[in-house]
């Protein structure tokens, strides 16, 4: 499989609903990071989905390399 795309290499601050499904973007080529846009097609990534499991903010992966996608793990700080 090919290499993602760094879309930024700092994580996105979002607010998510609980029980709500979201899309996280794993090729790093959408316009809407770090959510799926579908600019995937074609290139071998698919999205993540996710169900949230609170309300509130979250950081999520912009670096793409995190261990534990959809959220950052300070894997952006070694890139």
């Amino acid at each position: 499989m090919p290499e993602p795309k760094i879309a930024a290499t700092t994580p996105a601050k979002v607010t998510l609903e609980a029980g709500k499904t979201y899309y996280f973007c794993t090729c790093g080529l959408s316009a809407s990071q770090p959510y799926c846009d579908g600019s995937h097609k074609g290139s071998g990534f698919s999205p993540k989905p996710f169900t949230a499991e609170k309300d509130g903010a979250a950081f999520l992966c912009q670096c793409k390399h995190s261990a534990n996608t959809p959220f950052c793990d300070g894997a952006h700080s070694k890139l």
